[in-house]
């Protein structure tokens, strides 16, 4: 196994380690928050699996990217299980209940949703992405799934067990993930490098910024419910994305696009920032 598999199986159990650690403190309440909300499970639907990739589409043939920053950018956009939010939501204001069962929903519904998206790619825009549907749901499940059912069953039969480990699931989840982001950073420094010089990191940017602006949009007018759907639109799995972007491989640069899903993360995690601290002060000015 090369040191770059290593890095990528670290982010892998970043993300595990961390929903399952929001599992310990879910409910069933929480995960089928979404489903008794039509009109929101509508405009979350429209948010992440329409209009964020359009927007990723439309960003690729307007500018001369590399082939690699569009195929991380549509790759993005079509993975819209945000794993890694919940507290981010709670630390905005935004609903807790609304973050899980979202993530779930989303999901569930990418088995189904992904493949028809790289249908309508291939067809309407000049790329070619192919992935099995049995790929997505390995690591939906795998990675969202699997590892919340975990850790709610765990707190349903084991609760002092869940209170015991709850704290640090999601802490040992919360200081992985960076480090093996910074990790596949280094090893691809070079192709980073190229990355930063062409206009990637202000496509990035811009990218967060309409994704937040949809997600706040189509959140409604319940504060509680934006946040999470801004946060949610912007923060986008890098798992399926990196699976999605590697099954496409066909050649030597496409490798670069591991390392420009990893900017997209923590540039999105910081770009993100300052919204959760605005919404945050709204929040507390308006109680």
């Amino acid at each position: 196994m090369e040191a770059r598999d290593v890095v990528i199986l670290a982010l892998k159990a970043s993300i595990i380690v961390t929903v399952f650690g929001f599992g310990l403190s879910a409910t069933r309440e929480d995960v089928l928050y979404v489903f008794k909300r039509p009109s929101l499970l509508l405009r979350s639907l429209l948010a992440m699996f329409v209009v964020i990739p359009v927007v990723a589409v439309l960003l690729a043939q307007a500018f001369d990217f590399r082939h690699s920053v569009e195929a991380a950018l549509v790759a993005l956009s079509i993975s819209p299980v945000p794993p890694l939010l919940p507290r981010r939501h709670e630390k905005a204001g935004g609903r807790a209940s609304y973050g899980l069962g979202l993530m779930v929903t989303m999901a569930l519904l990418s088995v189904l949703i992904i493949p028809l998206e790289v249908h309508l790619i291939d067809a309407f825009y000049d790329k070619t992405f192919t992935i099995k549907p049995i790929a997505i749901a390995k690591i939906v499940l795998t990675a969202a799934v699997l590892p919340l059912l975990a850790g709610m069953l765990c707190n349903r039969f084991i609760p002092k067990l869940a209170a015991r480990i709850a704290t640090p699931a999601i802490l040992v989840g919360k200081w992985l993930l960076p480090l093996a982001g910074i990790a596949i950073l280094i090893a691809a420094h070079r192709a980073l490098g190229a990355l930063l010089g062409d206009g990637t990191l202000i496509a990035i940017v811009v990218f967060v910024a309409i994704a937040l602006a949809v997600g706040h949009w189509l959140g409604g007018p319940d504060p509680e419910t934006r946040e999470v759907l801004a946060l949610s639109s912007a923060c986008r799995h890098p798992g399926i994305a990196i699976a999605l972007a590697t099954a496409n491989a066909t050649s030597a640069a496409d490798h670069q696009v591991p390392a420009a899903i990893m900017l997209y993360l923590l540039v999105s995690l910081a770009a993100t920032v300052p919204y959760v601290k605005w919404q945050a002060k709204r929040l507390g000015a308006g109680q």
